[in-house]
Formats: structure tokens, C-alpha cells, sequence
């Protein structure tokens, strides 16, 4: 059956009330709201092949109808009309970056709460990757005889601490030298970078240090390899305000899950490198959030893979105004971590 354009009038129209209202809708509202130009029984006949072609369906005895996944999915890919931010908007969201933060948390902190506030879902925010993330300075600090705590500090101001082994024999100046001349190659590399020349000549100049140095590499190397940088997460109370999660043991389910710093990040990567990504109720690969949508982007500073937003509410979130927060939420991110960087 061809999807004509009085059908895809009569889905649109669906999509947009129900986004509204949370209602399931019916002839005489969209005849009444919409002005499509027909009549009542016309706009049932349409329903009826909407619903049969998979697009629409009936919650319970109401005579209205609500989208289903896919109808939302040819919404969004085939009808909807992104919305436009305000000048005020922007320059509110210019506003609340642009003040003077001294970390990455406190970036991505700041922002996961602000996209939260603007678009009243539950918003997650993951800085930059720790193994693109370039080293500024570590130091040893005896913790006791055979331990000590590396300190390892990224050039966006990303404090990590290891607990490493080391000799007894070791003092504290022996430490102190450790870290300065790691520092004086390695200061501002990405770990990663750091290639085996470069490295089996350090173990030359600290051959006495040999398991020190090693033990350093490897917090890094581990640290590189696991950590996909600090995570916010912001407004999952707000869950609660939507219609359709009044059931508390589905809520307290999500919950749960957003507890999880691994869900997290399994949500945020699903990302695409350039661009946006809009995943609708089922099509979710995590299970418990098939009754959600989620939208992520993955945002890019100097070339370079930095991290990703996202935001997650019901199949009934108005997408279009999402879809336009989180592209200009990927911009103000970009910026404020630039200037971490000056």
C-alpha cells in the first residue's frame, strides 16, 4: 500500500499531538486541529490503512491512535521538521558555557544538567576519550615501603591515581626522578603515541628504575584502554513526568540502569562518528530501555574523537526539538573544551 500524501498528512498530525497531548488521537481532533481538508470518515479510512500498514496503532478500546515505533521512525526520517532555537536560547546556552571551568568534569557536568534543564529528558554527557587524551605531568608519591601512587594529570585536567609496586629500596628522591624525567620526553604525548624507540630509551637512562617505569606504562596503557573519560548524567528523576512511566516497576528498572556507569557508556558509544544518531523503542539493543528513545551525537575537537551527548526519554519525545538541542550542544561542548586547552 503506497504511502501517499494525505496518509503521511494524517501520520504527521498523529505524531504531533500525541507528542502534545499524550492522547491517543482520533479523526475528529485531527480534522478539527489540522486542517487537512477532509472530512472525519476519511481521515478514519486513512487511519485504518495507517494501522495496517504498521504505523499507527490502538492502545486499548479508545477510538484514538498513537504511533507505533515504526510510525515514528518514518516521522523522523521522512516528515519531521527540525526546530529552530530562539537567539535568546543560544545565547543562554552561550551563557552557561562560557563561564570560567577548571575541569572536564565540571564541563560536561555543566552541560549534561543544562541540556537536561532545555529539553526536560534525562541527558548524558561523556568527555574526552582518556586514550586520545595527552599526558601533562605525573609524580610518584610513597604510599609505603614496596607502594607508591602515580599521579597521572591529562592536558584537560583529568586527575588519575594508580596504586603501582615498586622496590623497598626505592626513596623518595629516586621517585622524584622517575617522574621528572618521564615528564621531560613524555609531557603533552598521548600515550599511545609513545613508541618503543622512544621508550627502550628511557629504560636506558633509568635502567635502575626498570620495574618503576614499566609499572608506568602499564597504569597508562590500562588506564588508555578501559577509561572512556568522566560521564554525566542529569535529570533521570524526570522520568517520572512523563505519562507513559507512571508504572513505578518499569521506571524503577530504567533507574537501575542509568545507575550502571557500563550501561552508560554502552548507550553513549552506539553513537555514530559524524553526524546523529536517533534510536526509537525497539530498536534499542539494550535491553530495559525498549520502551525509550534515544538521540546521540558524537562531538570533535581538533580532529581528534573526543566523546559523546545524548539524551534519552519516551518514544513520545518531541524529537524535533531534541534533534536541535543536541546539534548545538555538540558546538558549545566543542568550545568549552577548547578553552581547557588555551
Amino acid at each position: 500500500m503506497p504511502m501517499d500524501e494525505r496518509k503521511k498528512k494524517v501520520l504527521l498530525a498523529i505524531v504531533k499531538d500525541f507528542i502534545s497531548t499524550a492522547e491517543p488521537v482520533g479523526s475528529r481532533t485531527i480534522a478539527r486541529k489540522y486542517k487537512i481538508g477532509v472530512s472525519p470518515a476519511t481521515i478514519r479510512n486513512e487511519m485504518a490503512d495507517l494501522e495496517e500498514m504498521g504505523y499507527i496503532e490502538q492502545p486499548h478500546t479508545s477510538a484514538g491512535r498513537i504511533p507505533s515505533d515504526s510510525g515514528y521512525r518514518y516521522y523522523v526520517d521522512c516528515l519531521m521538521e527540525k526546530e529552530t532555537l530562539s537567539e535568546a536560547e543560544k545565547e543562554y546556552i552561550r551563557q552557561r558555557f562560557s563561564r570560567r571551568m577548571r575541569d572536564m568534569q565540571e564541563v560536561i557536568n555543566a552541560g549534561a544538567q543544562l541540556l537536561s534543564e532545555m529539553s526536560n529528558y534525562t541527558s548524558l554527557i561523556m568527555g574526552p576519550y582518556q586514550k586520545t587524551d595527552r599526558i601533562k605531568q605525573v609524580a610518584l608519591l610513597p604510599i609505603a615501603t614496596d607502594k607508591a601512587l602515580l599521579v597521572a594529570v591529562s592536558q584537560s585536567n583529568i586527575v588519575s591515581n594508580y596504586l603501582i609496586d615498586i622496590p623497598p629500596s626505592l626513596t623518595e628522591a629516586d621517585l622524584e626522578r622517575i617522574a621528572r624525567v618521564w615528564n621531560s620526553r613524555f609531557k603533552g604525548v598521548a600515550v599511545n603515541a609513545i613508541g618503543q624507540e622512544v621508550l627502550n630509551e628511557i629504560y636506558q637512562e633509568l635502567y635502575a628504575y626498570r620495574r618503576v617505569v614499566q609499572a608506568i606504562v602499564e597504569a597508562l596503557v590500562g588506564r588508555s584502554e578501559k577509561d572512556m573519560g568522566p560521564i554525566s548524567l542529569s535529570g533521570t528523576l524526570k522520568i517520572l513526568n512523563q505519562p507513559e512511566f507512571k508504572d513505578l516497576d518499569k521506571v524503577r528498572g530504567i533507574l537501575e540502569l542509568l545507575e550502571n556507569r557500563e550501561v552508560i557508556k554502552q548507550i553513549l558509544l552506539d553513537s555514530p562518528e559524524d553526524g546523529l544518531k536517533i534510536t526509537i523503542g525497539s530498536e534499542n539493543r539494550l535491553e530495559g530501555i525498549n520502551e525509550c528513545s534515544v538521540v546521540t551525537a558524537t562531538y570533535v575537537v581538533d580532529g581528534e574523537l573526543r566523546g559523546h551527548i545524548g539524551i534519552l526519554g519516551p518514544t513520545r519525545m518531541d524529537y524535533a526539538k531534541v534533534v536541535t538541542l543536541v546539534e548545538e550542544f555538540t558546538k558549545q561542548l566543542r568550545e568549552a573544551i577548547l578553552r581547557l586547552y588555551e
